[in-house]
This record gives structure tokens, sequence and C-alpha cells, in this order.
């Protein structure tokens, strides 16, 4: 009997609304504060995000209507699949069933597109013309160049530098979309020069390349720039719900009320959010569910740092935000999962945590590519470093279930490819790369610089 490898959903039932956790949250939703650390209006934002967007931003909608106009853009790829892990689970030798959706069918090679669609269409609508934004690894990046080119915006991204060097592919897929890609630090803002005189040397960080993203949207006298966020923000992790609602109804169609473990790596919070808030709705509603989020050893947001309100950004053009941060001068070891060195976590995915809603793991990179080649050797895709350490922990949650004897359901989001990461999987294996863990005393450190700043409830 010919066993289902593929669990696919017809273009007709894609999902048409978005989920919003907030007016799930157990307890109310710290709010972002500006200057003097007071709530910040929807009218402050103005200047950064289009107005339709900041309405999603701050709703309390739990159901979201996604526009005919956008659904029409995702369904180039979507729905996308579930994939039962048959042979991973044969060379584990364990009970469970593991489950993946396999988000690096899109055209840019991950599940950023999801909200890089969603954020230029409704740019679009208010007539801006142009977009920032920052990237990491790049796969933001080249998922905003890409919606950019589908739907008619300039598209500017300043990429960590060390990812910058690291991943060329990257910069080119952007410019392929037109796209233009520029090494942050850059001498292009004040925020970046100011960068460079004080660390010449530096690898760059997100919480650079957002200030310096910023700082060219606002500074733009035409006034039709706008920002744009590939993580982090309530409507981001809006936008990506459509992973997690669209798993739910494919494992419906095998019979599957529920996994027992949803699982997703953590850097801003987006791809975990986008499988995992549907999910939380169900925890919230009496469903027997564990959720973890997977984060880096040397990035070790969820597991090591406090929850604080801090900047998202170097220069401190953000608002305050209530999440869980290393503090925002945070500069990471340059480890090859670059979407995965931010120094804050998602408010709604700390939310989360705080109300033990999910919980955390942390692991090291060479057990996350490690992770990474089994599931090439097995399941044939390869893939990204940040993916990886989400199946790492689908892995350990596998090899649990084995000890234990229990046929549990495991789910992960398969974040991305690593088709353009190959240099890191190199390193691996020719023994290059070895195991970091951020000190607590560097930690403790940059939280020093936040002592007056207010406290989150």
């Amino acid at each position: 009997m010919t066993r289902l490898k593929k669990i696919l959903l017809d273009e007709s039932e894609m999902p048409r609304q978005w989920y919003n956790l907030t007016p799930d949250l157990l307890s109310p939703l710290n709010p972002p504060l500006g200057p003097g650390g007071k709530p910040i209006t929807p009218e402050m934002l103005a200047p950064v995000f289009p107005m339709n967007l900041i309405e999603q931003e701050v709703s309390q909608q739990r159901w979201i209507d996604i526009p005919e106009e956008i659904r029409n853009i995702l369904v180039q790829w979507r729905p996308s699949p579930l994939i039962r892990a048959y042979e991973l689970e044969e060379a584990l030798g364990t009970p469970a069933k593991i489950y993946y959706k396999n988000e690096s069918v899109s055209p840019a090679g991950s599940h950023k597109p999801n909200t890089a669609i969603a954020q230029a269409w409704y740019n679009k609508q208010f007539g801006i013309k142009r977009l920032t934004t920052e990237t990491g690894a790049g796969q933001w990046g080249a998922a905003l160049s890409y919606a950019g080119a589908l739907i008619g915006l300039e598209v500017k991204v300043f990429m960590v530098r060390v990812s910058f060097d690291q991943k060329p592919f990257r910069k080119l897929m952007m410019q392929t979309w037109g796209g233009t890609c520029i090494a942050s630090p850059s001498t292009e803002t004040q925020a970046g020069r100011n960068i460079l005189e004080k660390y010449p040397d530096t690898p760059g960080s997100l919480g650079i390349a957002i200030s310096e993203a910023i700082e060219a949207a606002v500074t733009d006298p035409t006034g039709q720039t706008r920002y744009s966020l590939g993580s982090v923000l309530n409507h981001v992790m809006l936008h990506q719900t459509i992973i997690g609602l669209e798993a739910k109804k494919q494992l419906a169609k095998v019979g599957i009320k529920k996994p027992d473990v949803v699982i997703g790596c953590c850097g801003g919070g987006s791809n975990f959010a986008g499988l995992a808030f549907p999910f939380i709705y169900d925890k919230v509603n009496g469903a027997d569910i564990q959720i973890i989020g997977a984060e880096p050893f040397s990035c070790p947001t969820l597991t090591k740092a406090p929850f604080i309100y801090d900047h998202g950004d170097v220069a401190e053009m953000t608002p305050l935000l209530p999440m869980y941060s290393l503090g925002h001068n945070f500069i990471p070891a340059p480890i090859h999962a670059g979407g995965l060195r931010y120094h804050g976590m998602a408010p709604l995915v700390s939310a989360a945590l705080k109300d033990g809603l999910m919980e955390a793991q942390a692991i090291h990179q060479s057990e996350c590519f490690e992770a990474g080649l089994l599931f090439s050797k097995t399941e044939g895709i390869i893939p990204a470093p940040e993916t990886t350490h989400a199946i790492a922990s689908a892995i350990r949650e596998a090899r649990k279930a084995k000890e234990e004897g229990k046929e549990k359901v495991i789910l992960f989001n398969f974040s991305g490819h690593g088709l353009m990461d190959l240099v890191g999987y190199d390193k691996y294996m020719t023994g290059q790369l070895s195991d970091y863990e951020y000190p607590e005393s560097e930690i403790a450190s940059n939280l020093e610089k936040l002592k007056g700043y207010p406290l989150p409830r």
C-alpha cells in the first residue's frame, strides 16, 4: 500500500482570514512606549508605517480578512505542502509521527513572502512608492525584493555585514528582483556612520540595520518611503499565521485532531508564530499541546534574557517594546544562522512565553548542523541553518518519544531551504565551526545601559 507522503490542500482551501493572538493572551499585551514612557499612539507610527498596517498592529480582532488581491498572489505557492517525514522517523527508530510544513517552496525559498506580499500590497494601497528594510541572512531582504517586483515598489535593503559577506548569492537574488542591497553598517545613514566611527570592524547586527532602514525611510523628504519589518511586530506575526491555519486543515485530512508537539525556530519570532499561534489558540481553549521555540545558544533571547522594555534597534529610533531582550546594544557572534541573531523577541511571542503557553530550548550550532545533515540525507531537502534549530528540537522530541515508547505527533515548521547557505555546511563538515555560548556577563553589561527604563507588567 502506498503511504501518503504529502498532504495537500486545494487552492480554494487556502485560509481567508489571518489569526490574531492578541485577544487570546492570558494577560493583556503591554503597549509599546514612546519618549517619556507613555504609550505611543497610532499617529506616532505614521512616518514609519502606513496607517492600514498600523491598524493591524494595534487590532484586538481575533480574525482579520485576507484581501482577495493578496490571496491571488499567495496562491503562486500556497497552500504549502505538509510532509510526513517517514524517512527521518525510520532513521531515528522512533514511534513518533513527524510532520513538517514546507515553507521552502515559496519563490524566495522561505516563509518570509507570506508577510512581504501583504506589507507591500498595503503600502501600495496607501500610496507609498519605496520601502526600506533590514535583513540578517538575506531571506527577508530577498522576500521583500520579490514582493516589490510583483507589486511595483522600490526596495532598499540594509544587510547585516557578516551575512552580506557570507551569503553573496542572497544579495544577487535581491538584485535580480530589482532590490538594492547595502552592507550594514553603511556610510549612507548617520546611524551607520556613527557605528563605523566607533567600531570600524563590526560584523553588524540586525539592531544596527534596523536603525539604518528606519532612518532612510523617515528622512525621505517626499514622504513616499516607509519602513518594512520582516519579524517582531504584531502585524508580521498575523500575516504568518496562514502557515498554522493551513497545517490544522492538513492534519485533519489524515485524521489528526491535534499534534502533541509543535516546534519552530526563533529569531525575531515570525516563522514560529506563523505555525504555533493557531495551535496556541487551541491550547488556550484546553488542548494539551507542547509548543517549543528553538533558538541558538549564541543568541539566547528566550532562555537567558529578562522580560523588559527595550528598543528594537541600536540607535533607539523604535519605540520601547515589551519583550525578552539581551539589550539593544547586543552584537551577536557570527554564527551561520544569521536570521536568528536578533537581540529581542516579538512582543506576542514574549507574552506567550511569559504566560506559560510555550517553552524555549537553546541549541548549539553543531547539533543543529548535524540535524540538518541527517534531514538532508533522509528527506532530501537541505535546510537553512535557522531551520536546523527546529529540526534538532524535533529530533530531540522524537528520541524522547522512543525512550518513553509513545506514538506522539510532532509538527515543525520547515522555514526555508539552505541552498544559499552551503558555506556554513562546508565549514561544519570540515571542522571549522565551533559552538559559542553567549556569556551571562555580556548580557548583564548590555542590560546595565537599560537601568531606569520602565518595566512591563
